[in-house]
Formats: structure tokens, sequence, C-alpha cells
């Protein structure tokens, strides 16, 4: 159980890091001449948005753990870890091709602002955070209270990272090469996958 919130959490902090979750809402920010506050209030909505979505699929993959870990006590020892483990090696694997939130920000330019918050709003819902979800099912296995416990982490570290993160690059205290960072979330995220499976796996 210990390594199944650990590997959420890092999972979490890593997700909340990941540029394409709040770049995008900070370049259109920035072009429409949003103060700070505004910014972050409309990070803060898309924020929610995508975590929605994400703690909903994940309630549901937990929910089919639960019932599985009570009919197959399998599943518990072998094939929940094990998709853990292949979910972390297509994610090493597809790195380079990585399809989380991106949206085109130049086509939301000239818009309305409620058309460009609700068009955050849609693609940020639309794309749960897929990493996340593996530890959702292994959960399940533990019961709700271990999946509650992932919910609420995930979505107080996801939330507060993007926002701390716009602060601070809105107020350009920090300049990094964010695409370079992106491209390799996908290779550190597999490898935390990995482990957490092959750690489930012996200790479960």
């Amino acid at each position: 159980m210990i390594s199944i919130l650990t590997g959420s959490l890092i999972i979490s902090l890593l997700h909340a890091l990941i540029p394409n979750h709040w770049l995008p809402v900070l370049a259109i920010g920035k072009k429409e001449g949003w103060s700070l506050a505004e910014t972050s209030r409309i990070t803060f909505i898309a924020g929610l948005s995508h975590v929605i979505s994400t703690v909903v699929l994940g309630l549901l993959l937990g929910w089919i753990g639960v019932g599985l870990a009570e009919q197959l006590d399998s599943f518990t020892r072998l094939i929940a870890p094990s998709i853990l483990v292949i979910m972390g090696l297509f994610f090493i694997h597809q790195h380079y091709k990585h399809h989380h939130f991106h949206l085109a920000e130049k086509k939301l330019v000239k818009k309305t602002k409620g058309s460009i918050i609700t068009a955050l709003v849609i693609a940020m819902f639309l794309s749960p955070c897929m990493e996340i979800e593996g530890y959702f099912l292994l959960a399940g296995t533990h019961g709700w209270y271990a999946m509650a416990l992932i919910a609420a982490m995930y979505s107080l570290v996801t939330i507060a990272g993007m926002l701390i993160w716009v602060r601070i690059v809105y107020k350009g205290l920090l300049k990094l090469n964010w695409h370079k960072w992106e491209h390799n979330a996908g290779i550190i995220t597999g490898l935390i996958l990995v482990i957490t499976g092959i750690i489930s796996f012996f200790i479960s």
C-alpha cells in the first residue's frame, strides 16, 4: 500500500510539473493581456476540469479492481502489478509521441474570453491523466479508502502545482526548456510505474 501511495505522489508531482497542463493557459493569458490573478483563476478552472475527468475514470477502474480482488486472489498478487509494469513500458516507448494535453493557442487568440475558457475546460476534461489510472486500479485491491486517498492527493497536488508554476513563470522567475522537460517526462513516468509495479508484486 505504501508503494502505491508513494508512486501516486511522485506521479502527481510530475504531472503538475508537465508544462502542457498549464503552459497553454499561461501563453494565452499573456497574449490576451490577462492579469496574474485572472490567469490563475482560469488555470484553476481548467485544472479542476482535468482532475474531475481523471478521478472519475480512476474511480471506475478502482471499482473494477475492488470486484476483481474479491473474486480473484491472483489479481492482487500478479495481474494488477503486471498492468502497472506494462503501462510503464508503454509510456517509456511512447514518450516521444506524448499526446496528453495539447491545445493550439493561436487558434484561440482573437476569440471571446468565454469561448477561450470553454475550449480550455473541454480540452482538459477530454485529456485525463492516464499515467495515474493504473494506481487507481491497483488501489482498488485495497478498498475504497485507498482510492479516496489517491484521488485527494492527486487532485490537490495537480491543481496546486499548476497554480504555483503559472505564478512562477508568469513573473519570469524561472526559465527552462519546457519542451525538453515535457519530452523526457514520459520516460520518468514510465520508470516510476514499472518500479511501483515490481515493488507491489514482491510485497503484495
